[in-house]
Order: C-alpha cells, then sequence, then structure tokens
C-alpha cells in the first residue's frame, strides 16, 4: 500500500508540511505566536519552559524542542529566543538545520525587541512558507508512518472497544512497515507484567521495568501516592475503579506486536528500525503527546470515552470513542465511533479495518477534525512537577 508526503533529506517523508515557528522558551513565545498569526499556513508552539530549569528538566525541554524541529512533519523551522534564557537558540537551530531543513532564527534582545522582532519574523516566515508551498506531494511507503498511541478521559468503552481498535491498526500498521508508539508509564502500572513479556531484548525489558518502577518511586519520595490521581475523577465517573483497572484497559493500545525497545521521554524513534516502542511519559494527555511526536510520531490516534478535543500543533490527532453518548454529545471532536461494537453489533476487525482506512486518509492530506478547529496543544513533561 502506498501513501503520499513530502520528501526530507533524511529519505523520509513528512505527511504535513508546516512551517514551525519555535520559541525556545516562555519569554519568546509570544513573539513566535504574532509572527504565526502573520504568516498563514506556519504554527507556533506555546512553550511555558526553557527559562530557569536545570538537569533533566533543562534536558527534556531542549531535547523536546528539536524533536519538534527534527519531526518530519516539519518541512521548515524559524526559532526565535529571548537570548538569556537556558535553552539557546543557536544549539537548537543548529541541530534542526543538521538534518537539511531550513533553519532561520532571531534573538529579540538583538533584534531590537517586540515590535521589531515579529516584523523582521514575519518576513522570514512568509519567505519561507511561500517555498514550502511549491513542493508537492510524492508517492512513498507506510514505513513512513509513525502512529503515537494516547488516551485520555477514558471510561469502560475504551478499554473495551476503541483501544482493542486501536490496537488492531497498531498491529497491523507495524506488519505494513510503519512505526507505533505506546505512551503514559503512569497507565501501564498493574499491567507492566504483561507487556515486559512482549520485549525480546532483555536489557529494553529491564529498562522498561525501570521506567514503571522509577515513576512510583519518584512519586513516593513527594510524599504522595500515584492513586490519588489514577484514575481520575473523570475516569470515575466514567466507571473505572482502579489504576490497575484502567491500565488493563490502556494496554489494548499496543495490539499484538514485539516491542523493539524502550524510549525515554521525546528520545527519538530509531526509524531504520521501525516497530512497537513503548516511551517512558506522564499520563497527562498533551505532555504525553507533545513527547511522542518529538520522538517522531507523525499521526496520533487518541482513543477517549468521556471526550476531550486536544490536538497538536504539528501532527494530526485522530479521535475515536467506544461512547455511543460521547461522539452524540462531541461530534465536532470525535473522527470515529467506535461505540457500535455495542450498539450496532459490529465486529472489531471491522471497526479496525475501518480506523487503518482512516489513518491512510489522514497520512494522504485528509484533516482530522481537532485539525479543523485549529487544537494545537502543546506541553513539556517536567519531572519536577509530574505529579
Amino acid at each position: 500500500m502506498k501513501i503520499s508526503g513530502y520528501r526530507r533529506d533524511n529519505g523520509y517523508f513528512g505527511l504535513r508540511n508546516h512551517l514551525l515557528i519555535l520559541p525556545v522558551s516562555v519569554c519568546a513565545t509570544v513573539c513566535a505566536e504574532r509572527i504565526a498569526a502573520l504568516a498563514p499556513g506556519s504554527v507556533a508552539v506555546h512553550n511555558q519552559h526553557g527559562c530557569s530549569q536545570i538537569g533533566l528538566d533543562l534536558d527534556i525541554t531542549r531535547r523536546t524542542l528539536i524533536g519538534f524541529g527534527l519531526n518530519n512533519n516539519v518541512g521548515a523551522a524559524l526559532v526565535i529566543g529571548l537570548g538569556c534564557e537556558g535553552v539557546q537558540v543557536g544549539e537548537v537551530a543548529e541541530a534542526i538545520a543538521a538534518s537539511g531543513k531550513p533553519v532561520a532564527s532571531l534573538i529579540i534582545q538583538e533584534n531590537g525587541g517586540t515590535l521589531k522582532t515579529i516584523a523582521r519574523g514575519a518576513e522570514l516566515a512568509a519567505a519561507m512558507m511561500q517555498k514550502l508551498s511549491a513542493q508537492v506531494r510524492r508517492e512513498c511507503g507506510l514505513e513512513n508512518i509513525i502512529l503515537g498511541l494516547e488516551c485520555g478521559g477514558s471510561d469502560p468503552t475504551s478499554g473495551l472497544a476503541s483501544n482493542p481498535a486501536i490496537g488492531y491498526a497498531s498491529t497491523k500498521m507495524v506488519d505494513s512497515g510503519g512505526s507505533s508508539i505506546l505512551s503514559e508509564t503512569t497507565e501501564v502500572i498493574g499491567a507492566e507484567h504483561l507487556l515486559s513479556e512482549r520485549f525480546a531484548d532483555p536489557e529494553e525489558r529491564a529498562r522498561f521495568l525501570r521506567m514503571v518502577s522509577d515513576v512510583e518511586k519518584r512519586a513516593i519520595s513527594m510524599g504522595v501516592d500515584l492513586r490519588e490521581g489514577q484514575p481520575t475523577p473523570g475516569n470515575k465517573e466514567g466507571g473505572i475503579s482502579t489504576i490497575e483497572e484502567k491500565s488493563l484497559g490502556c494496554m489494548y493500545k499496543a495490539g499484538h506486536s514485539p516491542f523493539q525497545g524502550a524510549l525515554e521521554y521525546s528520545q527519538p524513534l530509531p526509524i531504520e528500525k521501525p516497530g512497537l516502542y513503548f516511551m517512558d511519559s506522564p499520563g497527562q494527555d498533551i505532555d504525553s503527546i507533545t513527547g511522542m511526536v518529538a520522538s517522531g510520531a507523525n499521526v496520533i490516534i487518541f482513543s477517549t470515552g468521556r471526550g476531550t478535543p486536544t490536538g497538536s500543533p504539528i501532527a494530526p490527532v485522530i479521535k475515536i470513542t467506544g461512547n455511543d453518548a460521547t461522539y452524540q454529545k462531541m461530534p465536532d471532536n470525535i473522527d470515529l465511533n467506535a461505540g457500535t461494537i455495542f450498539s450496532q453489533g459490529q465486529k472489531l476487525e471491522v471497526l479496525g479495518e475501518e480506523l487503518f482506512s482512516l489513518i491512510i486518509q489522514v497520512a494522504n492530506g485528509n484533516l482530522t477534525k481537532a485539525e479543523c478547529l485549529g487544537h494545537h496543544e502543546f506541553g513539556i513533561y517536567r519531572l519536577t512537577g509530574a505529579f
């Protein structure tokens, strides 16, 4: 099966062709957003970090911002900084430019302040967008698809319908040469022994189990119990009673493929070794999606029982619910109703094929409902604020 995309210098294809306006710190975010507003077709991320961070938090922010710029859905990038932040413009711009993408940068303190930076940024962005608009989609294979598997606002229908449908589509994508990323470490607690059996590499299996153990240990070191926040109030209202029950439903998103490895948050997925991966991330939907996109995911499949409008700045987000009532309440946000398993007796395999077909359509350029509504949510995982 073939799809179409935009060829990059690394030999792979992007499914979108965004000009990314990337602020390296919160101090540059307003300038980035106003530049994007003046350059139709570009997109800015709302970065709240990058300044006065230390240790792992600083490393994660830097790696995530660079990963966003390196994502194959980005055709070019304009990097904006204040000039005195912890994450420096030069290091981010150089790392992205090393991929062969067109990259420009601006420093507010050296460019005369807000107004002059916005004016110069809009000029640069317009020129970059004009060049991107001349690029055309070309035929490519499914090895260019990296799915990010997410669930949020779960209820019992998530584990019974929508997550198994995602698992079906993920397995078929991996079998077709593509890749998938399962995330949310807090939501595999209680199911980690089942998932660990699918790691062929003992070192990767141990790494995965350490990630799950560490997230519990960090919570304990802060004097809190993860179970105070998991399941969430919405999960409980929907009918999920324990974190283990939630995890046993979440794990179905991984389908039946073996795991190739376990990635740190926003660590690049090795595209030369496609398959199913786990990524260490929090249970917060937006932070988790951001990490997977920074790792290379270019399509997100998002299961929601209660309903959520979340999107991503550069990756299309496909929403699927297993709850008929949620689909009826939020038709502007949900792309696929898996509740037909219950209301119409539809077979899981049929629904899985329908979801796979939808992924192909989106990969070929069809917009998801989150894209149509302009949902560009962005959040970076912070270890010191993870709980």
